[in-house]
């Protein structure tokens, strides 16, 4: 059975408060009863809960993050940049997804009522934007890793969705393409609206399909444009799943990239470097957005002023065969 902290005050004779403040080396209490409670802890070999050490604290020393599904293909590395700062001010983290809609966003909001963490990361699921908004009025410290254009009521971690998609745009023109087709994502994206406005400002072209962020979305796109005999010499597809799919509809029916048809993706994932040629993509960088979400929100729970801005970092534009 585990040890619990009632159990080391009963057994030190004190309160659990008294217990939950040595834990926390609160000053208030007296060498001699600290002495005895430590060496209850060592006894009974008591592993504190991050409740317990936040008891006297006023905090749990745990950070809350929401994120719509681990399924998306850069959440990893998202979350590697959060797990890592967190870890490293010696906070917990509690992960909640919204892979069940409602109910995951119902059982979330118990955690928040029974103040399980003390700020909140979010990778923002669609719909709960309003939710989050008012989670952060009524005082829960909150940040947005990647806004995807919502510009919130409340600190958020951003890139250059904009400058992303005009540096794909400018290098596509400056290897001689004239005459894209651009394969985008779900257009109620901000981000997505953002990528397409800054490679129009570019490279204009009236051969633009929407779609999700899916292979499938990819090979759809290019088999319906040599369907419909539109031709194009390249290829912008806004995240490198689309790419992908893109490309093997390419291979397919004989168009050699990039001697035929250019490509240039978007995020710059892992497999991006594994295609067939390897994919030229404009880089996100996630696991430091998610670093510097995390830094945010530490240092506001350190009492820190929160920005009013959201903190734009930078894409980047990696340049490999296939473009």
């Amino acid at each position: 059975m585990r040890v619990t902290i009632s159990d080391v005050a009963r057994a030190a004779g004190v309160s659990k408060t008294t217990v939950s403040r040595v834990l926390n080396t609160k000053a208030e209490v007296d060498g001699a009863t600290a002495a005895r409670v430590r060496e209850v802890i060592d006894v009974l070999g008591y592993v504190p809960s991050s409740g317990a050490v936040g008891l006297a604290r006023g905090s749990s020393r745990t950070i809350g993050m929401l994120t719509p599904s681990l399924t998306w293909p850069w959440m990893g590395e998202v979350l590697q940049g959060v797990a890592d700062t967190v870890e490293a001010a010696g906070y917990g983290m509690l992960l909640f997804t919204c892979n069940r809609g409602a109910d995951s966003v119902a059982h979330f909001a118990t955690q928040v009522s029974a103040r399980a963490f003390d700020g909140l990361l979010v990778v923002l699921p669609e719909g709960t934007l309003g939710t989050v908004t008012a989670m952060h009025r009524r005082g829960m410290p909150v940040v947005l890793v990647d806004d995807h254009g919502h510009r919130p009521a409340f600190p958020s971690v951003a890139t250059t969705h904009h400058i992303g998609g005009a540096s794909a745009a400018a290098h596509l023109l400056a290897t001689g393409r004239e005459r894209p087709l651009v394969i985008t994502g779900p257009t109620r994206f901000g981000c997505v609206r953002e990528r397409l406005a800054g490679f129009v400002d570019v490279l204009p072209t009236d051969l633009v399909i929407n779609g999700e962020f899916t292979e499938d979305t990819g090979r759809d796109a290019v088999e319906r444009s040599l369907a419909e005999g539109r031709p194009f010499d390249s290829v912008f597809a806004h995240n490198d799943l689309i790419a992908a799919g893109a490309l093997r509809a390419l291979r397919a029916v004989g168009r050699r990239v990039p001697d035929d048809v250019a490509l240039v993706g978007f995020d710059d994932l892992p497999m991006a470097r594994h295609t067939e040629p390897p994919l030229t993509t404009v880089r996100q960088p996630m696991r430091a957005m998610g670093e510097a979400a995390a830094r945010m929100l530490l240092a506001g729970l350190g009492g820190a002023p929160l920005p009013d801005e959201p903190l734009v970092l930078p894409t980047e534009l990696v340049v490999r065969r296939s473009a």
